[in-house]
C-alpha cells in the first residue's frame, strides 16, 4: 500500500526528502514538442506510438547515448529523419515549464531545514542542457541522474546507489515520484513514499508527516 493513498501515513518523520524531477518539479511530455511539428492529430499519435516513443526515449534515460540512438532510429524510419533530429536538437521543448506549486514546497522545506535530494530518470546528453535553466534544483544537495549512472528507476539499484550517496537510512527518507512503478520499487527498498499527483496533495501529506506547518 502506498502510504499517502488512504488513511495510512508513516508515523516516522522523515529526516530528508527526495524528489523526482519530471512531472513533479517540471512538466514533461514528448507531445509538447511534436505537436508543433505534426499538425494532423492522428499522425501525431502514430508518430509518438511508433517512432519517437517514450520507450525509445527511456533508452537514453538508461544510459544509451544519442549518438547511437538517433542514427539507428533514422535508419529504421528514414522518412521521419527530420523529426528524429528534432528530438535530439529541441528536447528542451518537451519541458514547457514548472509543475504548479512544487517549487514553493521545495523552498518551504529548505527554509524548514530539511535536506533535499533528487533521483531523476534523465538522459546524460540532455541533462547539461536542462540543468542550468532550473535554479530550483540549487536547493538539492545531490541529484542522482539515471543517464549518468546508467541505472534508471524503477531498478532497485538506483535507489541503493542514492541511499549510499545521500547518507541517510532508507526509512528516514521520503521519496516523491509521479510513477507508481518507481514508488513501489522504492517502497520495497524500505523508503517512505509519496505518489505525486499535484502540489496541494503533496503539501497535505507533508503537513501530516510534520514536515510543514
Amino acid at each position: 500500500m502506498v502510504e499517502n493513498e488512504g488513511a495510512a501515513v508513516s508515523i516516522r518523520q522523515p529526516k530528508a526528502i527526495v524528489f523526482d524531477v519530471g512531472r513533479v518539479i517540471v512538466q514533461w511530455d514528448l507531445r509538447f514538442l511534436f505537436a508543433k511539428l505534426i499538425s494532423d492529430p492522428a499522425q501525431l499519435d502514430w508518430f509518438l506510438a511508433n517512432v519517437v516513443t517514450q520507450e525509445w526515449h527511456f533508452q537514453h534515460d538508461g544510459g544509451r547515448p544519442l549518438a547511437e540512438m538517433v542514427p539507428e532510429r533514422k535508419t529504421q524510419f528514414p522518412e521521419y529523419a527530420r523529426l528524429i533530429d528534432a528530438y535530439a536538437e529541441r528536447f528542451l521543448e518537451t519541458i514547457p515549464g514548472p509543475v504548479d506549486g512544487t517549487a514553493a514546497l521545495i523552498g518551504a522545506l529548505d527554509r524548514a531545514g530539511y535536506p533535499l535530494f533528487a533521483i531523476t530518470n534523465f538522459g546524460a546528453d540532455f541533462w547539461p542542457m536542462f540543468r542550468p535553466g532550473q535554479p530550483v534544483l540549487d536547493y538539492f544537495a545531490d541529484i542522482v541522474v539515471s543517464g549518468t549512472e546508467k541505472l534508471a528507476k524503477p531498478d532497485p539499484a538506483i535507489f541503493q546507489l542514492a541511499q549510499r550517496r545521500f547518507g541517510y537510512a532508507v526509512g528516514d527518507m521520503l521519496f516523491i515520484d509521479d510513477n507508481l512503478e518507481n514508488i513501489a520499487a522504492a517502497q520495497l527498498e524500505g523508503w517512505q513514499v509519496h505518489h505525486f499527483c499535484d502540489a496541494q496533495t503533496l503539501a497535505d501529506d507533508l503537513r501530516a508527516r510534520g514536515l510543514l506547518a
